[in-house]
């Protein structure tokens, strides 16, 4: 069975079904939207952080789950794994527990995901180990979109147990968390009522000012770096910037959705907002992309209108709709 890659519809029924526009978000999320369809949890219900979502000068703060909304809405705890043996003991110490690990590791480290070239692209990225057998030199994981199986060769490099890596007595310096299923998790109208009420908490905290605003004042001096930096730079810059962006209101979208399909009223037209920042952020990267490439600058105002305008549509139309003050 190891080698094997098993692929599944991405975080069950009403998150990533259709034609999304962003295919992703970025490693953490990704990730634990698998996790949690595979643990038969419904991750849509764990939606509610994208409206919190700011600009932090430089970039859209990444789309990640609250350690507090994983443990109220699916009994789920979360804390550091201390490394002081080898990773590859600590990791079998926690499955055989029943327990997973998520880890942070070097993307090279991993056998590609499908349509990616092996070992090419080098990045920073998670996976969360639920089996490991050591004595097979074999492990099972969730890492993007997909269930995956790895033994051999790729088992060891995920634990750097290739000769010549690391010394015995070296620790990798890797982050790894411990997910166990500490309590029962919520259900149907418990469920429902637990998503809503981290919505009206997560809609209290939301930016006071409009992000996009911000982001418009920042972008003149981005656009000069893209095109000074040119199209090597560009790639990490619409990851970090218009992907996070695109993407969390593509989630938000979806999770509105879901609550009208749950019989809640939700204002008209905010999900239709959300969608239009998904899509005209998607257009400002092709835009961006075809301006570094020819070298002629393109200062994307008609689409910073229509971001600008689509958010005011959306997380202050539901914040003033849920009973919490927005921007």
């Amino acid at each position: 069975m190891y080698g094997d890659t098993k692929m599944r519809g991405r975080g069950g029924p009403g998150l990533r079904g259709g034609n999304p526009v962003w295919s992703h978000v970025n490693c953490q999320i990704d990730l634990w939207i698998e996790l949690l369809h595979g643990l038969d949890f419904p991750p849509i219900a764990a939606l509610p952080c994208t409206v919190r979502q700011d600009f932090d000068a430089d970039q859209f703060t990444p789309c990640r789950f609250p350690a507090a909304d994983l443990e109220r809405l699916y009994g789920i705890t979360i804390h550091a794994l201390t490394l002081y043996d080898s990773l590859e003991a600590h990791v079998a110490a926690q499955t055989s527990r029943g327990n997973i690990v998520v880890m942070e590791l070097d993307s090279c480290q991993l056998p590609p995901v499908p349509g990616a070239g092996y070992q090419r692209h080098r990045s920073p990225t998670c996976i969360a180990i639920d089996a490991l057998v050591p004595e097979a030199s074999a492990m099972g994981y969730y890492h993007s979109d997909g269930y995956h199986t790895v033994s051999g060769e790729d088992y060891a490099a995920v634990f750097r147990l290739a000769p010549g890596v690391c010394s015995p007595d070296a620790l990798c310096f890797t982050h790894a968390d411990v997910v166990r299923r500490s309590a029962p998790a919520q259900a149907d109208a418990a469920l429902l009522d637990a998503s809503l009420q981290l919505l009206r908490f997560h809609l209290a905290n939301c930016p006071r000012e409009n992000p996009l605003t911000s982001f418009r004042a920042a972008f003149p001096a981005h656009l000069d770096r893209l095109m000074a930096r040119g199209e090597p730079g560009f790639h990490h810059y619409a990851s970090g910037v218009l992907r996070q962006l695109g993407a969390n209101f593509e989630l938000l979208a979806r999770y509105l959705r879901w609550l009208v399909m749950q019989g809640q009223n939700v204002p008209d037209k905010a999900a239709e907002a959300c969608y239009t920042m998904a899509s005209e952020a998607m257009v400002m990267q092709f835009r961006l992309m075809r301006a570094v490439i020819s070298r002629k600058p393109d200062s994307c105002e008609d689409c910073l209108d229509q971001l600008e305008a689509s958010y005011y549509a959306s997380v202050p139309a539901l914040a003033s709709h849920f009973g919490a003050s927005g921007p």
